[in-house]
Formats: C-alpha cells, structure tokens, sequence
C-alpha cells in the first residue's frame, strides 16, 4: 500500500476516491479555438477555460462556453452551486417544518422538539454539499445532499398531513402521505441502499452488487404502489384511487415489501464488509469511520421506544464521518478513537457499579449513610484509577489486535527472548516480534550497510532512524502492512514500545561487529609481528650471526699461516657484531620502547615532546610543554606502550599537518590514566576521514578497554584525548 509517515506520505494526499477528478492540463480543460471555448468571428479568443472556470466574459458567453463544456465539466461548474441550493432548500424545509410542528401536539416518543428525521435533513445536505464542494464528481456527496433533502422533504409532508388531520381533514391529506412515501422511499434507497454500495469509492464493488439494489429498488416501488391504492383512513383522508379488492391484502403486502427491503439493505450493508476484507489500510479506515457513527444510530433503535430519541443527537455523527474519512481520514486513528472510548465506558461503568453497590449496601445496613456512596465511588475511583485504566486498556488491545498486538505483552515476549538469544541473533529476535506486532510482510535494520531481515520488507513503506541514547545507530525498513485491520495508531504504539528494544539490539550488533574486528584486527597484528621478527631473526640476524660464524673459522685456518689475514677477518667481525647489536637494538625498541625502561612514561614523553619541537612553527618560539599529574611509577607495561604510542602518533601529527605554535601533553593518573595532547594549529578541516594513525591511537586504546577521541575546530586546533585503565587487568584462569 502507499507509504504512510507515517511523518507526509506522498502517495496518498488525494486517495481512491480522486480517480474519477480530472487533472490540471488534461483533455478535460478548454483551450482557445478547442471545443470547450466560443470565439466570435473577427475576436481574439477570450480567457481559457481552467478547470472547467469560465474566464472574464458576458453573461451570453458564459452561458456558450457552459454549453460547450461536456458533463464532467458542467459538474465541476454547476456542482457546488446545486450542492448549496439543495442544502439552503432543506434548512428552509426544516424552517417550515418547524413552524408546521410548533401548532402539533409534543410528540409522546421524545422529549426534544425535533425528530430524527429533521436532524437528518440539516445535517446531510450540508456535509454533502461540503463533499460536494470538494468532489464534485464523487456521487457520496450528491447522495448525502439528496437524501438530507428527500427526510426534510418527508418530515414536513407528514407533519402537514398530520396538522391538517387534526384541524379536521383535507381533500389534500392522501395525496400528501403519497408524496411523503414517495419521497422517504427515496430517501431510503440513496442512503440505505446506494450510499453503503458505492462507498468510499463511490463506484460499485462488481456487476453482481446491482441485485439487491435492483430488488429493493423494485420493492420500494412496490411499496409506494400500495400507497397509492391504500384504502381510505382517519389518518391517511379519503383516497379516490382505493382499490377495495386490495384492502385486506394492504397490510400484509406493505410488511412483506418492508422486509425485502430491509433484506436489500443488509446485503447492501454486507458489501462494506466485502470491501473492508479487500481493502487496504488507508480504505478500512475510511470504512470504519462512518461504521463506529452509526454504531450510536443503530443501538437506539435496536432498543426501541424508551431510548429511540437519542439517535437524534447522535445521527449527525454519521454524515459527519463519512465526510471525514472522505476529506482528512489521515488525520485520525480510529483505532485509537474506539480504543479510548471502550475504555472510557469501562471505567465509567466501573465507578458506577461500585456506586450502586455501595449505595445498595448502605441502604441494607445503615439507612441513613447513602449519601457516603458517592464519596466512596470516588475515593475508590482516585485510588484504583490506574490499576482499572490499564487492565481496561489491555483487555481493548487484546480484543482490537489479538494476543500478540498488545504492545506490553509483545514487550513483555521480545524481554524473555533477549535474554536467551546470543547477542548475534538478538536483533533477529527483535526484528520477528516487531513484524508480528506491526502485522507487516517484513522489517528490516541497515547497520553501516548491512541489512538484517525478518520476512519479506519490499516495498519499503516507512523507513525511521534508530537512535541509543542519542547516537544513531542504523535504520528501521518497514515492509506493507499484512492482514491486521488497525494498522494506523496503533503501529505508533507498538513502534513507541518497541523500538528502543531494535534500537538497543542493533547497539549489541555493532558492538559485537566492532569487537570482532577489533579481534580479527588484534590476531592479525600479533600474527604480522610475528612473521616480521621470525622474518628478522631469520633472515636478517641468522644470516649474519652464521656469517660472522663461518668468519672466525676462517680466521682460525689463517692464524698460524697469514695473520695479516686473519687481522683482517677479525676487523670484518668486530664490525659486524656491531651491525648486529644495532639490529638487536632494533627488534627489542619494536617490542617496547628502550625510553620507557631507561626514563620511565614521563621522561619518555618529555623526549617525544622535545623531538617534536623543532618540526613546530615558528622555529625556536615554539613551545612544547608536557604537564605530569598523578603518580605513573606501577602502570602496567601495556597501558604505558599503548600511552607513549598514542602520544608518539599525535605529535607525528602535530609536526606533519597542524602548523601549530604550542603543544601541550598532560598525563594524568587518577584512577585511570589520561593522556591529552592539544596543539593551537590550523586543525582539521571539515569532513576530512580518519587516517592509519588516528585509526591505530583508537585501536590502541580499545585493545585495553580504553577510549580514544580526536575532537578540532578548524582554526582552532586540535586535542586527542584517551583513556587508558591504569590498573592491570585480573590474569586469565583457565
């Protein structure tokens, strides 16, 4: 389905139902000389046509370029104005109906001054002319606005022929009731028939749908037959068309008509329920809109005469739905709506049953503390509001979403799974209940370019970052929704649990990646530094050590016969014993450097420190100082490598790129030991990647469970800052 967040779906701003709304530039739109335009011999063409908006003209020429338009066009002219005249021509019905019911006796049925259907005949014909002003080509809003008008049209006819009854009679009284049926006849067939057929696409599911509206249609008419023929009454006057032959067979025909009809209307009724398994989720919510709306007009008539008149407060509810999820169906979850009100109930009801009980309990024992229930009611209400609000809430998921859409319980099952899966599959784990709880074909979390997938994510409909504790850390992708039927607020509440478990999960994955690179990294190096000294030792100093050995051989062989020679040979020796004490020298300073032996850290960072200060700028004003707090005698001998490493990189830096005046390293141990080395230069510019040395200073100091950060303003320098732990990890029992 389009994608919906969802922060602005772009696909869906104007749904299924502007299929049938002609586009800017189409064929629709008359241009000078083209159809949809007049022009008068020897003129220049006037204003085009736009959208069907006849330009700057006389009254004749409108009046030709509305004729010239097709009917499409003409709708889109003519539409909204009609729509308003039909709306105007209902109120002043009403208006007159008023007058009409104001001389009639107070109905016994209702207290209120007005029935159903006067509130139907102001309320539909406006929210239709609004839909019609909207879309006009769009048949729900010319359906509203005629059968707004056909009730107030109904009402005023049978209270006139009622009025007239009870001021004596009238040769008019049976030709009006005619005209009452007729017109409700009418009315019943675009609201309850047609209206719940088209709706929300305003076009009609398949072919098979115009049965039962051709048979109520055909029973409707039947109906007002009988009206016409009906035997004379009290009620109803003098008839001049009655059929005696049909008097006994009236009422029985009328009921058995007004069951078929009733019939066509459920199974008209019935295709919402065929279009709402067909839809997807942007038409299922436009269906249950107007369903909850007439939820309140169906209950009160279900039960009957005792609570019937409410529906006249609450039918307003339904073209004002329907006109909703036609116009904004975006803007609400209805899910959230029924969810909020079924809780609502429940707690109301709650409180008021524990008010009875208590006001039943109190009459039983003590007759004269009744008046305590309320206040009991309350207190029991301010103290287990919460209590009864949630269980009240879970038990509306449980029956919206199913066991697995309440969004603690899925919560509540993502915790248990986390803590038996290895961190390697945990973001899996959470990935296949955030695809149960959103009721989607596939998620999916990209992390630095690797995706993992839980079922089937194409295509992606809403895609939202993953942030731990401000730092993001990959992407949630967001696959079509499934079969659930309230995707829309409550994937915001199931994403709102949810996601901090993805967003921690996919942490875990990128700390466990970073630590097996940091591995693969460490073996790597160990494994590299290895070859290199066996490379050395064998190849370097073995070579010469058997060299030197097969020279004192010779040298012996020509003691006694040629000292010169033998002088000679010994010279060579000496000589190289001393290339290879320097190349001895040089494996031991690559295991560890000789400074922090023979000068400790300090010392040897005030030797690093006094090299790097001629490669400063300004020559001999530059300064580099090194600051020494904490006692750094006892640090283990691999945070004080990892510490003069990280200080040797950073003022090879300083010295190659900053163009720095002053440097100042500070080593200080408290705790930890802290190594920071800030230099006032140029800094690094913007955007620029990290290089082998910065990269091997964070190495250096993640192999010890420390920290390394570079952080630098441009012009402005820069400072490495790292911590190191200064106490030696526990030895490794194994």
């Amino acid at each position: 389905m389009p994608v919906h967040n969802p922060k602005e779906p772009p696909s869906v701003a104007r749904p299924l139902l502007d299929s049938a709304e002609p586009r800017r530039g189409s064929a629709d739109e008359a241009t000078p000389g083209a159809p949809g335009t007049v022009t008068a011999p020897g003129e220049a063409p006037e204003a085009e046509i736009e959208d069907g908006v006849p330009g700057p003209a006389g009254p004749l020429d409108r009046l030709r370029r509305l004729r010239a338009l097709d009917w499409p066009g003409r709708v889109r002219v003519l539409g909204p104005a009609v729509a308003v005249a039909i709306a105007g021509a209902a109120i002043c019905l009403e208006l007159a109906d008023i007058w009409v019911t104001a001389q009639l006796p107070d109905a016994p049925y209702t207290p209120l001054p007005f029935a159903p259907e006067d509130v139907a005949g102001t309320t539909f014909p406006i929210f239709g002319a609004l839909l019609v002003i909207s879309r006009p080509r769009l048949l729900l809003g010319w359906l509203l606005c005629l059968g707004g008008l056909g009730s107030a049209a109904n009402i005023l006819a049978a209270n006139t022929a009622t009025l007239l009854v009870h001021d004596g009679g009238h040769p008019l009284v049976h030709p009006i009731w005619v005209f009452a049926d007729g017109v409700w006849n009418l009315t019943t067939y675009a609201l309850g028939v047609l209206l719940p057929l088209l709706y929300p696409t305003g076009r009609i599911l398949s072919k098979r749908w115009c049965v039962p509206g051709g048979v109520t249609a055909t029973a409707l008419a039947l109906d007002w037959l009988c009206s016409l023929i009906a035997p004379s009454s009290v009620r109803t006057g003098y008839n001049a068309l009655e059929v005696a032959a049909f008097a006994p067979y009236y009422q029985g025909t009328r009921q058995a008509l007004h069951t078929v009809v009733a019939v066509g209307m459920a199974l008209a009724f019935s295709s919402l329920v065929v279009r709402f398994n067909r839809a997807d989720g942007i038409e299922r919510r436009q269906i249950l809109w107007p369903l909850v709306a007439m939820a309140g007009v169906v209950i009160p008539w279900v039960i009957g005469h005792p609570v019937w008149w409410t529906a006249s407060l609450t039918l307003p509810l339904v073209p004002a739905a329907i006109a909703v999820a036609v116009l904004r169906y975006r803007l609400y979850g209805i899910d959230t709506l029924i969810s909020r009100a079924l809780v609502g109930a429940g707690l109301v009801g709650v409180v008021a049953a524990v008010y009875v009980l208590v006001g039943a309990g109190s009459s039983l024992i003590l007759s004269g503390v009744d008046r305590f229930a309320g206040l009991a009611a309350a207190l029991f209400a301010g103290a287990f509001f919460h209590p009864i609000r949630g269980g009240l809430q879970r038990l509306v998921d449980r029956a919206l979403y199913g066991r697995g859409g309440d969004p603690l319980t899925l919560a509540a099952g993502l915790r248990r799974r986390l803590q038996h899966a290895d961190p390697a599959h945990a973001l899996l784990a959470a990935l296949e209940v955030l695809r149960e709880g959103l009721s989607v074909t596939g998620i999916a979390v990209e992390i630095d370019g690797t995706v993992t997938t839980s079922g089937r994510p194409d295509p992606v409909v809403r895609e939202m970052p993953l942030v731990w504790h401000g730092e993001p850390v990959g992407r949630l992708l967001i696959g079509p929704p499934g079969g659930r039927r309230f995707p829309a607020a409550h994937d915001e509440r199931v994403i709102a649990v949810l996601a901090p478990y993805v967003a921690d999960a996919a942490h875990t994955v990128t700390l466990t990646t970073a630590l097996q690179r940091s591995r693969e990294r460490i073996l790597t190096a160990r494994e590299e530094e290895r070859r290199r000294l066996r490379r050395d030792l064998h190849d370097g100093l073995g070579q010469t050590l058997a060299s030197m050995a097969m020279t004192i051989n010779m040298a012996r062989h020509s003691l006694e016969r040629s000292p010169e020679t033998a002088d000679t040979l010994l010279r060579n020796l000496r000589e190289g014993m001393n290339s290879v004490t320097a190349d001895v020298r040089q494996l031991v300073y690559g295991l560890r450097p000789p400074a922090l032996d023979d000068l400790g850290l300090a010392g040897a960072v005030r030797a690093l420190a006094e090299e790097a200060r001629p490669g400063l700028a300004a020559g001999e004003e530059s300064v580099a100082e090194v600051g020494v707090t904490g006692d750094m005698t006892g640090l283990p001998a691999a945070v004080e490598v990892a510490a003069y490493r990280i200080v040797q990189e950073a003022l090879t830096n300083v010295r190659k790129h900053a163009r720095a005046r002053r440097v100042r390293v500070v080593l200080h141990r408290n705790g930890e030991l802290r190594v920071v080395v800030a230099d006032d230069g140029v800094g690094l510019p913007p955007g620029r990647r990290s290089g082998v040395g910065m990269s091997s200073m964070a190495e250096r100091a993640a192999e010890l469970g420390g920290t390394c950060a570079v952080t630098s303003e441009p012009g402005r320098g820069t400072t490495v800052a790292a911590r190191l732990p200064a106490v030696p990890a526990p030895p490794h029992l194994g």
